[in-house]
């Protein structure tokens, strides 16, 4: 008898950042650019969770993955699907928790409401920090308005929230 076990496998901060450090500044032809279809934002913050993962969640609508421009999930291209996804997957790929600013690290991600909450409207992800919670010590990267080493400080917004990946739940069959 087969039989499918989720094991859990550490993020690669290191890769996550690696590869802001490279594509924040420029596409990678690999994925759609959806600066005109919105922003691209998000499809960035994905590719870099993505590098730091290495697993996607194939699950129709309510997954995380992306194929090409017609075959995708919406979390991996939309702020708040992205959250969604991130908070609530119980299923392969990464998962995470909303936290306070203090508890992030390098590869986490913030997310930005320029309206107030509960809608939220760009995702950085988060490439150098200093141990103090203070949120001048955070550094970004981002896509739509290409960043690299950005202070998070130099954004204005209404409301902001953190995610912390916790993980990548991969799954295996067992017989």
């Amino acid at each position: 008898m087969q039989y499918i076990v989720p094991s859990i496998i550490r993020y690669n901060r290191e890769k996550a950042v690696l590869y802001a450090a490279k594509w924040a500044l420029k596409r990678n032809p690999k994925y759609y650019n959806f600066d005109k279809l919105g922003g691209d934002c998000t499809n960035f913050v994905s590719q870099v969770i993505f590098a730091g993962a290495g697993v996607m969640n194939y699950t129709p609508l309510y997954g995380w993955y992306y194929l090409n421009l017609q075959k995708r999930t919406p979390s991996w291209t939309g702020v708040n699907y992205i959250y969604d996804f991130l908070t609530n997957n119980k299923g392969s790929g990464p998962f995470a928790e909303q936290v306070d600013a203090k508890d992030i690290i390098p590869g986490d991600i913030v997310q930005l409401s320029f309206d107030g909450a509960p809608n939220y409207n760009h995702s950085l992800v988060v490439v150098n920090k200093d141990s103090k919670s203070d949120l001048e010590k955070i550094l970004i990267a981002t896509h739509s308005d290409d960043r690299y080493d950005y202070p998070l400080t130099n954004y204005g917004w209404l409301d902001i929230r953190f995610l912390h990946i916790i993980g990548i739940r991969q799954n295996h069959i067992n017989n």
